[in-house]
């Protein structure tokens, strides 16, 4: 039997309720997984980590997410992982990243077109 409750979000969630034959999901000094969570203020923008929470699942993850950190402010979309699941890159790889050739090309900043916007501006205005 699904567990009822006055918060309609819990009540979507399914989560069944645990017979009271059952043994506690924890045992003293253990502790549920923890999940990253990620936060997208508007469409079109990018998700940003805004902390972790602990859950017995990645959809009770997911329901804490909504709780904890999508009622502060603006929030179009959250993303949950499990941080055993995040990978990290080691720091003796990052010359992968260097390359030989310069490709200052690809930075705005390495286009010098101030002088002629500026010279531009000048001639509209009388």
């Amino acid at each position: 039997m699904p567990i009822l409750s006055l918060d309609p979000r819990v009540n979507r969630l399914q989560v069944e309720q645990v017979p009271e034959h059952q043994p506690p999901v924890l045992v003293p000094g253990d502790h549920w997984p923890s999940y990253q969570v990620f936060h997208q203020r508007r469409r079109g923008e990018k998700h940003s980590s805004v902390g972790i929470v602990h859950a017995p699942s990645l959809e009770m993850a997911m329901a804490m997410a909504k709780e904890q950190f999508g009622r502060r402010g603006e929030t179009s979309n959250l993303w949950v992982v499990c941080t055993a699941d995040v990978l990290e890159m080691d720091y003796a790889d990052e010359e992968v990243f260097r390359t030989t050739p310069s490709k200052s090309y690809r930075d705005p900043a390495g286009y010098k077109v101030n002088e002629k916007i500026d010279a531009y501006k000048a001639k509209q205005t009388p």
